[in-house]
């Protein structure tokens, strides 16, 4: 299962979008004091949400490539808006692919 998560990072005031088969895992890497990357600079990090995107990788990727794309703070707030964002979500697969998750 593919999953679409959002980090929060309170010392930077930023968000990082990604997407993993394993949140719990992808969490600790992203706040390891040995890696150094992008957001090894806005440590720690905080899980905001994980959406259900299932089984196939390739339309997990292309949804992360198209809310990336939009480079919209507002959106990536709205995404965890627990009135709209799980709508908003299901909207993205339902145009990123025929069939949607169980969760919408």
């Amino acid at each position: 299962m593919y999953f679409i998560y959002i980090l929060y990072s309170p010392s930077s005031d930023k968000y990082y979008l990604g997407c993993t088969e394993d949140v719990s895992k992808r969490i600790f890497m992203h706040n390891n004091p040995i890696r150094t990357s992008y957001t090894s600079k806005h440590r720690p990090w905080i899980l905001k949400k994980a959406f259900k995107v299932g089984n196939n990788k390739t339309l997990a990727l292309k949804i992360e490539q198209k809310i990336k794309k939009m480079k919209s703070r507002k959106y990536l707030e709205q995404l965890l808006d627990p009135e709209v964002g799980q709508q908003l979500f299901c909207d993205l697969l339902t145009i990123s692919s025929s069939s949607s998750t169980p969760d919408c």
